[in-house]
């Protein structure tokens, strides 16, 4: 079989990423299943492809760029943690800056969280998520596959900044003028409560992720 279900899974992926959030046809999904049900069906999918592409990638032909040392694992366990946290303290909060904000009108500029650091944070996660796995794996298949994602989640920023330019106007640069000029320690004096809640998520994600990671996957990913 070779490359070909290796490639045919990252057509896959970049098609069903790039066609539901077109407007005609995303105007027409959120119409059919609501907005709280095209953002479900739409992650749901998307970490469904996301499976596929890293098992195809682990029977792609095994090309190695870089040795394999038990410090890799360690560090990208690590990293994950971080990623995790991350996600966690970002997901379905409001941010009009960039994808998967929800009630971006009740978005605070003065208490942004995590926004003060990052318009992206899930941007950051997926980095966070790439570079972790890019250490541990040093073979041709999973190096071009998390390569990848790493410079999407690096560079894709700048193209929702544009997206979401045109949208709000004049509006994202003072927005974005008021978020910077709060204290970094807003981060987390937003909603303490809330946010230790999601820190004990972010661990049970963390811990759920390396019980599914043998079974989904095929790898353990403890050293």
């Amino acid at each position: 079989m070779g490359w070909t279900g290796f490639i045919a899974a990252f057509a896959f992926f970049f098609l069903s990423h790039l066609l539901p959030v077109r407007p005609p046809l995303r105007t027409a999904l959120v119409r059919v299943l609501g907005q709280g049900g095209f953002t479900l069906t739409y992650s749901a999918l998307s970490v469904g492809v996301l499976a596929l592409l890293i098992v195809e990638a682990g029977r792609a032909p095994h090309i190695p760029l870089w040795p394999w040392a038990a410090w890799q694992n360690h560090l990208a366990l690590a990293i994950m943690v971080l990623a995790c946290a991350v996600l966690a303290l970002a997901l379905g909060r409001p941010n009009p800056f960039s994808f998967g904000g929800v009630r971006n009108e009740t978005f605070d500029p003065q208490r942004p969280g995590l926004v003060r650091l990052t318009r992206h944070p899930l941007l950051l996660a997926l980095a966070l998520w790439s570079l972790a796995h890019l250490i541990a794996n040093g073979d041709m298949a999973h190096a071009l596959l998390f390569g990848a994602f790493g410079a999407f989640a690096t560079f894709g920023g700048r193209l929702v900044d544009k997206r979401k330019q045109r949208e709000l106007g004049s509006n994202w640069g003072a927005l974005s003028e008021e978020v910077r000029q709060q204290p970094i320690g807003r981060i987390f004096k937003s909603a303490p409560a809330c946010d230790a809640l999601r820190l004990v998520a972010a661990g049970a994600l963390f811990q759920a992720l390396i019980w599914l990671h043998p079974v989904v996957i095929g790898v353990s990913p403890l050293p």
